[in-house]
């Protein structure tokens, strides 16, 4: 005789924002980081907040007790709350060496101590930490009460050999410090339209513009790349339909962006590590006239989380701030988690947009001694 099946209670995802979607903005001076957090509470883009350390944070890693004060009395004045901040794993930082395994779990340690003293109880992490450094790396998280996300972003995605052998090493260990951050990047469904229109301004013709669409989509229909050969093959492939519409310098940014931005993996793919997301990159790249978003299946992705009851922080990630200067991003993000919210009411969830109730859920959502600020 079978087990009865417990229903699981419907999603319900903390709609929130990353820093990184107003890069430009940012760069541009527009605002500082004080003006940015203001307009995120303000216009509604929270509450939940994500920052990038190196590129957000002044000095990151090394932050002062006066700085973390700051940061933490601002976030409660405003009324939002801190979901993730993303770190990163430079092995490459050296010019002449990777670093040795002694200086990465230290790079990565000090980062980590930082997400903690800042509120954050998430620290985003990235693919080029092995098993055998999140297993290094898990009793520092437990330590300072941070959760470690490895971020799963195209080329990879949720069945590939490398995110496999994490998963299996996570159920292994059974620590609830160790965990992914969903990118809706590795599950798109078509080459991003706002792309297309930045080379086409560049000057590219549409014949090159047509190669790359169907090239991106004869590969959709293939399903990702089996392995990292496989995925170099893609790469050479893009970079020569530069040279063959004769724009050989638009070659290499086609390659990164048609094998790195928009993964062809089925939104199904990411069953396979369900139970071990804890947060979500909300990955997109602009909104069409019919007011949905053309590249990143949005609507399925969401009714995904709520079916399979996910209640952690979704971070809108505008990604097209790379290349799309006419257009407001926050606009944008208006837009995209417009989508959000009603693909969550349709699926028979939420989207939690109270502060109050989203630092409860999220307090809930994390081991218990993890940094939620309260």
């Amino acid at each position: 005789m079978s087990a009865p099946v417990v229903p699981v209670q419907p999603g319900a995802p903390i709609q929130g924002v990353t820093l990184y979607s107003f890069t430009r903005a940012f760069h541009g001076r527009q605002y500082d980081l004080e003006g940015l957090i203001r307009k995120v509470a303000a216009d509604g883009y929270g509450p939940g907040l994500e920052l990038v350390g190196f590129s957000s944070l002044r000095g990151f890693p090394h932050i002062d007790d006066r700085f973390a004060g700051w940061f933490g009395d601002l976030v409660d004045e405003v009324g939002l709350v801190p979901t993730t901040l993303s770190i990163n794993a430079d092995i490459g930082i050296h010019r002449d060496r990777l670093m040795s395994q002694d200086e990465l779990i230290d790079y990565m340690s000090r980062q980590i101590e930082v997400a903690a003293r800042l509120g954050f109880g998430i620290a985003r992490v990235q693919i080029s930490l092995t098993p055998d450094s999140m297993e290094q790396l898990e009793p520092i998280a437990q330590r300072h009460g941070v959760v470690l996300a490895l971020e799963v972003h195209a080329d990879q995605y949720a069945s590939h050999p490398r995110i496999l052998a994490l998963r299996d090493r996570y159920a292994q260990l059974g620590s609830p410090y160790l965990g992914f951050t969903m990118d809706w990047g590795a599950t798109t469904v078509g080459f991003a339209p706002s792309l297309l229109e930045a080379y086409r301004r560049r000057g590219a013709s549409e014949e090159l513009l047509a190669a790359i669409v169907s090239q991106w989509d004869e590969y959709y229909r293939a399903g990702p790349p089996a392995d990292q050969d496989e995925h170099g093959q893609r790469f050479g492939r893009y970079i020569g339909l530069g040279a063959q519409h004769g724009r050989p310098d638009l070659g290499i940014d086609i390659g990164i962006a048609a094998t790195g931005l928009f993964g062809p993996a089925p939104v199904h793919d990411w069953l396979e590590i369900m139970p071990w997301i804890r947060h979500v990159h909300g990955k997109f790249f602009g909104i069409g006239a019919n007011g949905e978003e053309p590249s990143v299946p949005v609507r399925d992705l969401v009714k995904l989380l709520v079916d399979n009851g996910y209640r952690g922080a979704i971070s809108s990630e505008y990604e097209g701030w790379h290349w799309n200067f006419w257009q407001s991003p926050f606009e944008i993000v208006a837009g995209e988690q417009s989508i959000q919210r009603a693909a969550a009411r349709d699926a028979g969830g939420t989207m939690v947009t109270d502060a109050a109730a989203a630092r409860t859920q999220l307090a809930n959502w994390l081991p218990q001694s993890a940094r939620v600020r309260s």
